[in-house]
């Protein structure tokens, strides 16, 4: 694979960039900023990450996949969702496709040689995927954004929505700057009667180490009548869960981060404990946790999210979701699903193809 060097990004909106209350200085900024970390904790984190990793961050054996197929796709009702892996979810709403943080790559890498690879196979390959009318993107990051799957779904998209200065990535990437949108925090769109805002979020971004904070980060609002919906994307715990909450929730389902957490970076990743508080906070029903299950990204076991997540939401007596990869969602009328992780085979391989593959 050849690396491509990634340029701060230009475009005729550089100054409505300048004039966002999310950036100063050049970048963007979180309305808290990040406490500093010295050059020594950085190193300490980066080592043990990749030489320090503890046992059980990836699964023994099969993650559980419900294989996908366009028929049943075609045949969903309207409101019906389907996790596809970490972020990345189908949701059909008013006879249309959305997509949220569509990676379908086998590592969440710049390299298809290292980096975390992929504990279970899409549950659909992007040739199999219906026309979609939306990409809903929250971040830069490459576990959210995926060059190839963009590049794909350039020609069978009809729209992507962004955070400020990620649209420029796509079009610098070939997507036509007619399908591009691009938001700051609190502003709006409405499409085919469907009212989407990108709302605040706690983290960062850059692909390399020369793009820190170029773009902005968000989470995400959808609003279909009488059914509301919150995706996190990627985020610290923060006050804006509440004031997200007053201002457009209460909401049916939240679509939470609950997953590549640890107390060495707080500020960036949830806790499970946070996840529930922020759920609280955006005073939602429903709590999908996502974020989870696809990559080894930190340094917990692979299933300690779902367990964690599970036990809290009980004794706060929330309604929990958690749809196997590739099971369809409900979003009227959501169930709780199956331990699906507790049922990986001890012992068997992840083998697959990439879903990527056009062959």
């Amino acid at each position: 694979m050849v690396v491509r060097s990634s340029k701060p990004p230009r475009s005729a909106m550089a100054d409505k960039y300048q004039r966002s209350p999310q950036r100063r200085d050049g970048h963007f900024q979180n309305p808290a900023p990040r406490p500093a970390q010295s050059l020594g904790k950085n190193l300490r984190i980066i080592w043990n990450a990749f030489f320090n990793k503890p046992a059980g961050t990836v699964p023994n054996g099969l993650v559980p996949v419900q294989a996908v197929s366009r028929v049943q796709l075609d045949a969903a009702p309207n409101r019906s969702l389907f996790r596809l892996g970490h972020s990345t979810m189908l949701i059909k709403l008013r006879g249309s496709w959305w997509l949220t943080d569509p990676v379908f790559a086998e590592r969440a890498s710049p390299f298809q040689w290292m980096g975390p690879k992929r504990f279970h196979q899409p549950p659909i390959a992007l040739r199999d995927l219906p026309p979609i009318r939306g990409v809903i993107l929250s971040h830069d990051h490459y576990d959210h954004l995926d060059r190839q799957a963009i590049q794909y779904l350039a020609s069978t998209t009809e729209l992507f929505l962004t955070p400020l200065g990620v649209g420029d990535r796509l079009i610098e990437w070939g997507v036509p700057a007619a399908k591009v949108q691009q938001f700051d925090w609190w502003q709006s769109v409405e499409i085919d009667g469907l009212h989407l805002t990108a709302t605040p979020a706690q983290h960062f971004s850059g692909r390399t180490l020369f793009d820190h904070n170029l773009t902005l980060w968000a989470s995400w609002v959808i609003v279909d009548d009488d059914l509301r919906l919150f995706f996190s994307g990627d985020t610290g715990y923060f006050d804006g869960f509440k004031t997200i909450g007053e201002r457009l929730g209460p909401f049916d389902v939240t679509l939470m981060e609950t997953g590549a957490y640890d107390a060495q970076w707080p500020y960036v990743h949830m806790q499970p404990e946070q996840t529930v508080q922020a759920h609280l906070d955006l005073r939602g029903r429903w709590l999908m946790p996502v974020h989870n299950g696809t990559f080894d990204l930190a340094m917990h076991p692979w299933q300690e999210p779902f367990e964690r997540v599970l036990a809290l939401a009980a004794e706060c007596d929330i309604p929990l979701a958690t749809p196997r990869m590739g099971e369809c969602l409900d979003l009227a009328s959501p169930h709780t699903g199956e331990r699906w992780w507790r049922k990986a085979e001890a012992g068997a391989h992840v083998q697959w193809e990439s879903a990527l593959s056009l062959k």
